[in-house]
This record gives structure tokens, C-alpha cells and sequence, in this order.
């Protein structure tokens, strides 16, 4: 992936020598469309059209999420939950993905052109395909139906002035998209080393079986509640001709995700046993190191991104050509709620309030013993050494031959209980996304982002066949798909003989369940949410932390300030939880205690149905009187 980055500073050149002044890959993303000298120049040759198709991976960036949900104890961005949402007079998403598919359209529209082979630029048009089908899934995603552009636009255009599509028009044109893209783009396993990390054939299939999933589950869960009348608010729920029933789409996304099962392209990434090799003692933290994976220095093993194969599409980054610049290590915005702690599950494949194996929380570290490695690995553990980041920061990053003692700082965590600072990290601090590279600063860290990863599609797999099999699914199809997920997180196979003695644990929750662990923090709580149809349930409820109340937290001394408890009662403005309070609208996820801290409470939130879509930005309505609002807005 270095050699895309080579060639789109290559093409940048080139732009520059025919006349327009770029400053940079994010500049020329902003320009104004290409003048018809540069595109007669830049259509001629395959090579110019593989320059022009990598460019598009620029649009990848890293995709913050999952803060202030349910499941995070993280309230930096807390207006969205909490309903707030109004009207902006602009909004990035809309405008930067409008201008993204000018340049999409423009290289599939001089296809038909080009005067070679077909095939010699086969691979750059499967690319544009599936950029334009991800570019108005953004859109969609946000806004609901939106405009569907398939041509490069001008100022005379009749679709700047056009109404919004429905969503199902919009899902219609993805999938045909995806279609063309799996038709033209080359296989994952014919890739060569230097255009590792680019689109495929199982990446399309990977996203369209996302795509339809979603589709699918919204308009089994939420139904046409969004969508308006089409006249005086909203897109309309327009279907095209032969639009696909909710079985079709759950069918067919079943279909793509096993072709990518079957393709041998992929599996998860699992390297306990290299981890504890090399730093007895860490094996079981291997996730965290997969999640900040970049050159050998960045974990004991001395591992690299070569040694991933379960990231599909990603969002790649280099320490010289692209730091990802966001500052995530030092901020550590994904830290767990009460209620993620209880969904891991412990080491038996049960919840904790039906575990044998879970130890309760009477001492600090009591609910850590036993438990899903996607726990033990991404959440600090109270007292536990862990290192720091960076030459100069937090006692200047992993030296994995050197103990801890052997180093003047103190590097044991000790849980923020005492301040309601920042909005992050209260209660448990989440390592996911964070590094301990001895030899990068926090906004120098350039370890690749997953936009959709292996285990996504073992996900989708066995929530497409459940939902089809109206709740059930069966073992066999369970090992196929989310089993692979929880051993490489050490916890016991889901079957249904496992969970039959419980009344309230349900296949389809379970399933829910794996997703929220598994991809918390990568920016899919809100949309599962809300295509489940739940999110005003689910997000309306108290989020609470740590249990206080007949633990060792309520009085345990700070022991890097012995003067000090842990905990100070005073700092929090909700206090702690009273009696028993359901944290799920679905049965099966445990409920909170008394004696929990409360960061948030249920009544300041407010998010509704109206929210499950985003408004459209002021200019644009004001530009484009066709447009009609979202309700509610």
C-alpha cells in the first residue's frame, strides 16, 4: 500500500505540471472539478487511470465512533445521544461525499473511452464502482434517501437541482454498483505485495453483504417510520421495480459473506501463542497488539501489518507518508460502561449473571478473572503495570526487555473515580485503538484503521442466517461463523444446547451481543441501534461505571497518593445507582445493581425515532428548493 501513496503523490505531480496547484491529497479532494485540459491528459493511459483510482483511498480516514452510546464510559460527544441534534447550516458528510463522487463518476464515465483494452483498466473501474456504492452509503447512513448522482455534474446539471431519492433507490443503486465492482475487480489472493490493502472482488462482496444487512434489518425492525412522505418532508419510500423482500437481501448477504468465507483470502488474526513467546505473560493481551499493529517495534513478537490478514478495507497509514495524526493514545476516547463490562462474557461461553466462573466485584480486579480476552486485552485491569507511549511520554513507551520495576515511573493504572474531567476515561480506561510504540509520539502512531475486517463478515454471516431461521440458527453454522470469533477470544463455543437452561437468552441476542464486543469503538453501535430498531430504548437509560458499593473501591486508597481514596463521592453529580435498573430493551444482557457510579443519567437523554436520521444542512435546502427536510427537523 506504500506504492499507492508513492503514485497519488506521482499523480499530484503531474496535476501540478498541467496547471492546477495542489497543496496536498486533502486539497485536491476539496477542488473544484477537473478542467477538460487536465482530463483529456489524465484519460489516455492505464496507468493514469490506476493514478486516478488510487487517489480514492485518500477518502478513507479514521472513522471515530461509539463514544457516549450505551457502551461507552466516554461522554465527549454527548449531544447526539442525548437527542440534541439540530439543523447545521453545513455538514461535511454531505458536502465532502458529493464532491468525492464527481471524481468517481468522471474516470467511469472516460471508460468508455479509453482506447485500449477494457481490461487494462478493468481493476481501476471496479474501483470507482465500489467508491461510488461506499460514498452514498455515507450519505445514506446520515441523512436517510438522498440524491443519487451516477455522472459527473456540472452547474447546468438538472440533478443539482433534483429531489432526494428514497432510501430503497439509494440501496438499489449501491448493490448495482457492487455488482459491477465484484464483475471487474481482481481477487484478494492474485493481489500483489504492493497493492496489498486495495479494493477486491471479496472486499465488494464484503461491503455488499454489509450493505444488505443493514437494508434488510431496517426495514424488518424500523419500516418506513423515517422516511417522510416525500412531498413535504422526508425521501419518500419509493421501491424500485423488483426491489429485493427483506428474506432476498438477508439471503443474499449471506451469500456474499460466505463466498468471502470460502475464498481463503482472510482469517482472523490470533497470535497468542507468538505474544507469549516473546513476553511470557502478555499472550493474552494479543488483541490489543493487533488493533496497534505497525513495524516490529510496536509489540513483543515483532510483528507487522504484513502478519494481518483479517483487515478486508482499511484505512492505511505510514509513519513517513501518512501518520493518522488523531492523537487517539493520548486521548483513549473507547472506554467501556457498565454495561459492555457485563455483556463479555466469561471464559465458559456464559454471562456473568449466570456464570459459575465469574468472581463478582468485591476486589478491584474480581470482574477480570475468567474472561473474554476482548476484556482482558483491551480494558485496563486497576493496579495493573501497564506502559506508556512514546520516547517522551508516560514513562516512554514498551521496553519489553526491561521489567517494570526496573524503571523509575509508576506504571500502574489506577481508575479515575475522583473526576468528572474530560468526559473520557471514568471509571475504565479501553486500550483498543491505543499503542505503547516506544518510537512514536501519540499523533505520530500509523497503524492501520479497519473500516471492514474479517470478523465483521463471520458476523454478518450468522446474524443473516438467524434472522432468516426467525431466530434460529444452528451449531454447525455457529462454528462456521461467530465460534472462530470467540476462540481467538478465549471463550467457549455458543451452541444452542449452551444456552437452552436460560429462558432469556435468545440466539439472535447472543449474536447481537458478539457485535457490540467485538466491534465497539469502530463506529457501528449507533447504526445497529438504530436499524434494530431500539436505539431510542437503548440509549435513553442511565449510563453507569464502576460498582462502588460493597467493593474495595469504597475505600481503597489511591496508591500513587496514599493521602487520597480511589473514589471521591463528591466529584460525581449522580452519585450511585440505588436498586436494580434494566440495561437492555432484549432480554439477556444483565441487569445494573445498586451501588454503580452514575456518569450520565437516563433523564437527560433524549433520543428518538426523528433521530435516526440526521437533517439535512440549511445551505443545501436553501440552494435546492426540491429538497424536503427530515421530519422532526
Amino acid at each position: 500500500m506504500k506504492n499507492i501513496y508513492k503514485q497519488i503523490n506521482k499523480f499530484s505531480l503531474a496535476l501540478v505540471a498541467a496547471g492546477l496547484i495542489l497543496s496536498g491529497c486533502d486539497d485536491y479532494l476539496d477542488q473544484e472539478p477537473l478542467d477538460q485540459v487536465t482530463e483529456a491528459i489524465y484519460y489516455k493511459t492505464s496507468e493514469q487511470f490506476t493514478n486516478a483510482s488510487n487517489t480514492f483511498y485518500t477518502r478513507f480516514g479514521w472513522e471515530e465512533g461509539d463514544e457516549s452510546s450505551d457502551l461507552s464510559g466516554n461522554l465527549a460527544d454527548y449531544d447526539y445521544p442525548a437527542g440534541k441534534t439540530t439543523v447545521p447550516t453545513k455538514d461535511d458528510i454531505w458536502r465532502k461525499n458529493y464532491i468525492y463522487l464527481r471524481g468517481v463518476n468522471q474516470l467511469i464515465e472516460k471508460a468508455v473511452d479509453y482506447p485500449g483494452e477494457q481490461s487494462e483498466i478493468s481493476a481501476s473501474l471496479g474501483t470507482a464502482y465500489f467508491f461510488r456504492a461506499w460514498h452514498h452509503n455515507k450519505l445514506l447512513l446520515r441523512f436517510g434517501g438522498v440524491p443519487i448522482v451516477t455522472r459527473s455534474l456540472d452547474v447546468t446539471s438538472d440533478e443539482i437541482y433534483g429531489a432526494r431519492n428514497s432510501r430503497y433507490e439509494v440501496v438499489s443503486q449501491m448493490v448495482s454498483d457492487l455488482d459491477m465492482a465484484i464483475s471487474l475487480l481482481p481477487a484478494a489472493t492474485s493481489l500483489t505485495t504492493d497493492d496489498q490493502g486495495k479494493i477486491s472482488a471479496e472486499a465488494a462482496k464484503a461491503f455488499k453483504a454489509r450493505i444488505l444487512l443493514h437494508a434488510a434489518t431496517w426495514e424488518k425492525y424500523v419500516g418506513t417510520t423515517t422516511d417522510g412522505d416525500g412531498k413535504t418532508t422526508g425521501a419518500g419510500s419509493a421501491k424500485p421495480a423488483n426491489y429485493p423482500s427483506v428474506d432476498e437481501m438477508l439471503t443474499e448477504a449471506k451469500k456474499m459473506a460466505s463466498e468471502v468465507m470460502n475464498s481463503g483470502a482472510y482469517e482472523l488474526w490470533d497470535k497468542r501463542a507468538e505474544i507469549e513467546a516473546a513476553y511470557p505473560g502478555w499472550g493474552d493481551h494479543h488483541l490489543f497488539y493487533f488493533f496497534c499493529l505497525e513495524d516490529g517495534t510496536s509489540n513483543p513478537a515483532g510483528l507487522t501489518k504484513a502478519d494481518n490478514k483479517e483487515f478486508i478495507i482499511q484505512t492505511v497509514y505510514d509513519y513517513v507518508l501518512r501518520q493518522n495524526r488523531n492523537n487517539t493514545t493520548h486521548a483513549k476516547p473507547w472506554g467501556p460502561s457498565r454495561k459492555l463490562m457485563d455483556m463479555y462474557l466469561c471464559s465458559d461461553g456464559l454471562p456473568v449473571q449466570y456464570s459459575p466462573e465469574f468472581e463478582g466485584y468485591d476486589l478491584m480486579n474480581s470482574e477480570f478473572q475468567n474472561r473474554d480476552l476482548r476484556l482482558v486485552g483491551l480494558v485496563k485491569e486497576p493496579i495493573k503495570e501497564y506502559w506508556g507511549y512514546g520516547s517522551g511520554s508516560e514513562g516512554g513507551g514498551a521496553q519489553y526487555n526491561l521489567d517494570f520495576a526496573d524503571l523509575a515511573w509508576d506504571f500502574r493504572y489506577i481508575p479515575n473515580l475522583s473526576s468528572e474531567a474530560a468526559g473520557r476515561n471514568m471509571g475504565y480506561e479501553g486500550r483498543k485503538l491505543t499503542h505503547e510504540n516506544a518510537y512514536r509520539e501519540t499523533r505520530e502512531q500509523a497503524y492501520n484503521f479497519p473500516l471492514l475486517r474479517y470478523a465483521e463478515v463471520l458476523l454478518i454471516y450468522a446474524e443473516a442466517t438467524c434472522e432468516l431461521g426467525d431466530g434460529a440458527i444452528s451449531d454447525a453454522d455457529l462454528d462456521l461463523s461467530i465460534n472462530k470469533i470467540r476462540y481467538r477470544s478465549g471463550v467457549a463455543d455458543l451452541t444452542n444446547a449452551l444456552i437452552s437452561p436460560f429462558g432469556d437468552l435468545t440466539m439472535l441476542g447472543e449474536i447481537r451481543r458478539e457485535r457490540a464486543i467485538e466491534l465497539f469503538g469502530e463506529n457501528f453501535r449507533y447504526d445497529d441501534l438504530k436499524r434494530w430498531g431500539i436505539a431510542e430504548e437503548e440509549l435513553n437509560k442511565d449510563v453507569c461505571v464502576t460498582y462502588i458499593t460493597g467493593t474495595e473501591f469504597e475505600t481503597a486508597l489511591d496508591p500513587g497518593n496514599t493521602a487520597n481514596t480511589i473514589y471521591n463521592a463528591s466529584a460525581w453529580s449522580y452519585g450511585l445507582t440505588s436498586g436494580e435498573e434494566a440495561t437492555s430493551s432484549y432480554a439477556g444482557i444483565a441487569s445494573t445493581k445498586a451501588g454503580a457510579l452514575i456518569i450520565d443519567a437516563g433523564a437527560n437523554r433524549s433520543f428518538k425515532r426523528m433521530n435516526y436520521v440526521d437533517p439535512i444542512p440549511s445551505v443545501q435546502l436553501d440552494l435546492n428548493s426540491s429538497l424536503k427536510q427530515n421530519s422532526g427537523y
